[in-house]
């Protein structure tokens, strides 16, 4: 019978334990909504917001982890790139993906060192470090390296840089290419300006809302 690394130990064990870990992150919202009165993302060096939201996870959720799984499954990338590590539950889902599909490669960039250290390790203990990586620093600039085109794209950082990173990412993009846009309903404000971009057909896309968790925006590269 056909079988799922995400259903099987190790990668299904790290995916419970990260998710168990991550409902501390609404208790870790409110801490922090108390001592930053007026917090604006977009007015902050990106450096600053890593500093900020170090112990956070601020993950996808387990529907969204599922449906980028089968999304890389579907379209069997050779290069997914992702922008906006954290502790990695997302990298996991597009890993195991990719090592079921039998080839590949995951790339995944965070700017806070000690959750570039933390994913490492999830991913190592998931079985999943011959297939993904994570890069340290700048999306905006270790993403300017990228090794060949890109199959697959999935935004899942600070809201406010999608479209700066895509623009970056943009020319490598593979025609066909699939971009994810995460929290595109939860954070509106911080995601216009990248949803008016990739709504444009002048800009090269085919674009659509989908209703899962906080809001997906799915985008082909035409």
């Amino acid at each position: 019978m056909p079988s799922s690394s995400l259903l099987a130990p190790p990668t299904a064990n790290v995916i419970d334990r990260l998710f168990g870990a991550s409902e501390k992150d609404d208790a870790a919202f409110a801490a922090f909504r108390a001592a930053h009165a007026g917090f604006v993302p977009r007015e902050l060096p990106a450096a600053r917001l890593a500093e900020l939201t170090g112990d956070i996870y601020m993950p996808v959720s387990r529907e969204t982890g599922v449906f980028l799984y089968q999304l890389v499954r579907a379209v069997r990338p050779r290069l997914v790139v992702e922008f906006g590590t954290s502790f990695g539950i997302a990298a996991v889902h597009l890993a195991a993906a990719v090592c079921d599909n039998g080839a590949g490669r995951v790339v995944s960039t965070e700017l806070s060192p000690s959750k570039v250290a933390a994913a490492r390790a999830n991913l190592a203990e998931a079985g999943l470090s011959d297939v993904a990586e994570v890069w340290p620093g700048d999306a905006l600039e270790t993403l300017a390296a990228l090794p060949g085109q890109v199959d697959f794209l999935l935004l899942d950082g600070w809201n406010h840089l999608y479209l700066p990173v895509l623009r970056l990412i943009e020319p490598g993009l593979s025609t066909g290419a699939v971009v994810v846009a995460d929290d595109t309903v939860l954070f509106a404000d911080d995601t216009a300006d990248y949803l008016a971009y990739v709504r444009d057909p002048a800009h090269g896309y085919i674009s659509s809302p989908l209703p899962i968790d906080d809001g997906l925006e799915l985008s082909t590269r035409l």
